[in-house]
């Protein structure tokens, strides 16, 4: 490859309290490519680039733009050196529209500073039509979709003329359809010589879009190429330091009598639930595949009583639950891992420990209800050994974690007090291949240990590789139940498209 180099990061060093996260950290981004950066969730792929962007400083290290050493003191210095990140969680202004949000901190003056209006649209439209992106100047951007929000961040950068752009697990939350359009998006910066830091957990992915690729782990670089030079199972021996023999381990054989422990009948929820009957038995992992809005979030979370059913009827091992929230799911013996585990699954401002026990405090009170933190000390500590938690103590503060390690404490707090039924909302969203193993491996446990779990995920490979059988909603409706040998992508897809195909 023959392109120059715009960006090098040489030694870069960054050490927090009780963790040393960056440990001679080099980094080189060539004009028109796009570079994967890889690794396991604390692998310190996430400080390295908060580093470029100016969000956090290096303890040591250098950087150099066009060959030339910077200082990169914010996210100002940045800018001016043509960086540009875009984080996992958009830094959009929704209670704005497009062309605001595109020009914000690059705003048109005209006579005594008032904003040209006029030539602020059209420096949006321009920066868009460049991207081949169609949205409309004046929609608030809080009402657009995710990619849409996503396109408004890619403008930003474009407009503000941003040579390297570091983009943080762009497709966590994107459709197929949506992804082809980053990706189209991506190969016409390439072409316009913008060097692309490419961040993702979805290896699968590299192959359409990455030139070469440079693997983390524990604050070290371990390894990197090209796609050629790096298959995806030596990328991720690289990245958990060891052979994953089994990707999917073996179910557990299910008893066809086993007992029912979870039974939904004429299930209604809102406008998205509309009168859905399934069971799950002991042992069972029941995984439910369909598409975006198809109603398969709001079902486990009317299940879990976090909305409650407008209709319909739930029996816990046999016993109705009339649940008014939460607290009495979790007492009728359910567990849910939300798919928001930052904004739903834990307290970021709270500690491993106060984040693990805080659904079950009835278990730890004393005397004149205060709260016995040795023993809640003690629990907090075996479920970090068990789950192999990565956290310097239990008095870590949850917001300090790698996203792994955080779906971890949230698996943790259901450990505290065994639950029957387990109901996992995309388990393994943002997370790595280490990670994601050893959440497949709890799963397989619980199913052993005689818990029923239902698995709501959008990746469908996981969904046939984790299932014994499979649920397919569509239009918040039963669509179709799969056994596993029944159950295929091309048979998953059709049941879930049907009726939009028909409509």
């Amino acid at each position: 490859m023959a392109q120059a180099v715009l960006l090098e990061m040489r030694g870069i060093s960054k050490t927090f309290p009780g963790v040393r996260a960056l440990d001679g950290v080099s980094l080189e981004v060539r004009a028109g490519e796009v570079h994967a950066l890889v690794g396991e969730n604390g692998a310190g792929k996430s400080t390295l680039m908060k580093i470029l962007a100016g969000a956090q400083p290096a303890d040591s290290g250098e950087i150099l733009v066009d060959g030339a050493a910077v200082k990169i003191g914010g996210p100002r210095d940045a800018e001016r050196c043509g960086i540009a990140m875009i984080y996992q969680e958009f830094n959009v202004v929704p209670a704005l529209d497009v062309t605001a949000n595109v020009v914000l901190g690059r705003e048109p003056a005209a006579f005594a500073g008032w904003l040209d209006a006029g030539a602020a649209r059209a420096a949006a439209r321009s920066t868009l039509e460049q991207l081949g992106i169609d949205l409309p100047l004046g929609a608030l951007v809080g009402r657009l979709a995710v990619a849409q929000q996503q396109m408004v961040e890619i403008a930003k950068a474009l407009l503000r003329k941003a040579r390297v752009l570091v983009m943080d697990e762009p497709t966590a939350a994107l459709t197929d359809r949506e992804i082809d359009r980053l990706f189209e998006t991506i190969k016409t910066l390439r072409a316009r010589g913008v060097g692309i830091v490419y961040i993702s957990h979805r290896l699968e992915e590299l192959p359409r879009i990455a030139d070469r690729i440079t693997v983390l782990r524990d604050g070290r670089v371990v390894g990197g190429g090209t796609l050629a030079e790096l298959p995806q199972h030596a990328m991720i021996r690289l990245m958990v330091g060891r052979e994953i023999d089994q990707y999917y381990p073996p179910l557990p054989t299910l008893d066809a009598h086993a007992p029912v422990v979870l039974s939904v009948r004429d299930l209604r929820s809102g406008s998205a639930v509309r009168g859905l009957s399934f069971e799950a038995r002991a042992g069972e992992i029941l995984g439910m595949a369909g598409l975006v809005g198809a109603g398969r979030t709001e079902t486990v979370r009317a299940v879990a009583a976090a909305d409650i059913p407008s209709g319909g009827e739930i029996f816990v091992e046999g016993k109705r639950l009339r649940a008014r929230g939460p607290h009495d799911a979790i007492a009728a013996g359910i567990a849910f891992v939300t798919e928001d585990r930052k904004g739903q699954g834990l307290v970021l401002g709270m500690s491993v420990r106060e984040n693990v026990t805080l659904p079950h405090l009835e278990l730890f009170r004393r005397a004149l209800g205060f709260v016995d933190r040795a023993r809640e000390k003690t629990v907090t500590l075996d479920l970090v050994a068990e789950l192999r938690i990565r956290t310097p103590s239990v008095e870590q503060r949850a917001r300090n974690l790698s996203g792994g390690t955080q779906q971890k404490v949230v698996l943790a707090k259901w450990l505290t007090r065994r639950a029957r039924l387990f109901l996992f909302d995309e388990p393994t969203r943002g997370i790595d291949v280490g990670a994601k193993a050893e959440i497949y491996e709890l799963m397989v446990e619980l199913a052993k240990q005689g818990a029923a779990v239902v698995m709501v995920s959008s990746e469908l490979p996981e969904v046939l590789g984790m299932s014994h059988r499979v649920l397919v909603v569509r239009d918040g409706t039963i669509a179709g139940v799969l056994t596993r040998e029944e159950a295929t992508r091309e048979r998953v897809m059709a049941l879930a498209t049907a009726a939009r195909g028909a409509a």
